[in-house]
């Protein structure tokens, strides 16, 4: 047996995770067979960020600190063989960034304590990683209650000789939400074509951008729906809900390398047509009453005015007269839906339980209390950009940072639009499988 038997560092109450300006405190804890001479006993309370240029490589390129903080615990002298416990305490900055952890670079929050020995013999180090939760307000964002909506014309080409175009407008109830909240998405498509279109897909991405000698972006979809085509000289809304995920906050306020945002993304490959609608994730829901549910046609967002292409193909313009007009539109389906699916496997998680009292009474769902700090699984496409030049795809693989919330996808779909709408009166979109 070794002089040193334990040496770890142990928080109050066994926390783990903390909020900016609030004080960390806990205590060394030695146990020892053997006395054992000494220099001195420190502890060191320090956050800091690094950033590297290839994935999941802790050799930084770019450092940043935010805080480092040391204290002395004893003075040189000799300690008894047997138990020995130092007591700490440390404020941590109001200004300390949220915990994070990507492929490509981490914001690291932790304690570190060490024992300096006499000459030629062994130090001995231990450290312990804890988490800052910073909580995002999604109200001091500007314009959040506005409208979230885009729209985009596409004008194509078919049988050779034929143009048309497709108007594809998109929206959402909101700008902003926590984790555990329905994000109900609607999409309205004029086919002013003789050619049917193909699906539409709406697309929950995660763009991570990591500032290193170059800027590198790590995307990838958080969750993913599919609707169906739509049908020649048609007009069509999809409506569509997708529950917010355990995702970590937009934009890591407190750090200058790394960079969150979210992205809702409904497109089609034939015609090509997309539109993006740029979204927030926070701690702190919106304070205002989403749209309702079940939107009529005439009162929902990004509703399009009737539009006829001019002059059309005789045949077309007989098509046009006989069929249905673009004022009625037809609802479309749902094909799949990413969060459908069940998980192969439980995630790998960190327990975490504590108390956050920023979450306000009646925010969606009790899911949000766990600490939002994982990324969630899904694909991922680094890419690197220099200067002007647009976004080139590397030829790196697949990329799954670690969980860190125990709470991930839930295993049953959050309900689809119809079944919101015969819900009588109840939200079931607010609650995760029911």
């Amino acid at each position: 047996m070794g002089r040193v038997q334990l040496f770890e560092i142990r928080l109050s109450q066994g926390r783990v995770v903390y909020g900016p300006g609030e004080p960390l405190a806990g205590a060394v804890h030695l146990r020892l067979g053997a006395p054992l001479p000494f220099r001195a006993i420190r502890v060191t309370c320090m956050g800091s960020c690094g950033v590297s240029t290839k994935a999941n490589d802790g050799a930084w390129v770019v450092e940043e600190s935010y805080f480092n903080s040391s204290l002395s615990l004893a003075d040189k002298g000799s300690l008894p063989a047997g138990e020995h416990n130092f007591p700490f305490q440390f404020l941590l900055p109001a200004t300390a960034p949220t915990s994070f952890e990507g492929p490509f670079g981490k914001i690291v929050h932790q304690v570190r304590a060490s024992i300096d020995t006499p000459r030629f013999s062994k130090d001995h180090k231990c450290s312990l990683v804890f988490y800052i939760l910073s909580p995002l307000n999604l109200n001091s964002i500007p314009d959040i209650e506005q409208p979230n909506v885009a729209s985009t014309t596409k004008k194509f080409s078919y049988k050779l000789v034929k143009t048309g175009n497709v108007v594809l407008t998109a929206s959402t109830d909101l700008r902003g939400y926590v984790v555990g909240q329905v994000l109900r998405l609607q999409a309205d498509i004029e086919n002013q074509s003789g050619k049917d279109t193909s699906p539409v897909v709406a697309s929950l991405l995660q763009k991570v951008s990591y500032k290193a000698k170059r800027w590198i972006y790590d995307v990838r979809t958080i969750a993913e729906v599919e609707g169906t085509g739509v049908k020649a000289w048609k007009r069509a809304q999809w409506q569509e809900q997708i529950l917010v995920p355990a995702l970590p906050q937009s934009a890591l306020p407190g750090c200058s390398l790394i960079h969150i945002d979210y992205y809702l993304q409904v497109s089609m490959k034939a015609p090509e047509a997309t539109v993006t609608l740029p979204l927030f994730v926070g701690n702190i829901a919106v304070n205002q009453t989403p749209l309702s549910p079940c939107p009529g046609p005439e009162s929902s967002p990004g509703t399009l005015s009737l539009v006829v292409p001019s002059a059309p193909p005789q045949e077309e313009a007989e098509a046009v007269a006989s069929g249905p007009h673009f004022s009625d539109p037809v609802s479309l389906s749902t094909k799949s839906h990413s969060q459908q699916q069940p998980l192969s496997a439980p995630l790998g998680s960190v327990s975490v339980t504590t108390t956050e009292p920023w979450v306000q009474v009646g925010s969606p769902a009790r899911h949000s209390l766990h600490p939002p700090l994982c990324i969630s699984i899904g694909a991922t496409v680094p890419y690197f950009a220099e200067g002007s030049a647009g976004p080139v795809p590397t030829t790196s693989a697949l990329i799954l940072p670690p969980e860190y919330s125990s709470w991930g996808y839930p295993y049953e779909a959050p309900p689809s639009y119809e079944q919101s709408c015969g819900a009588a009166g109840t939200d079931l979109g607010l609650i995760p499988g029911s």
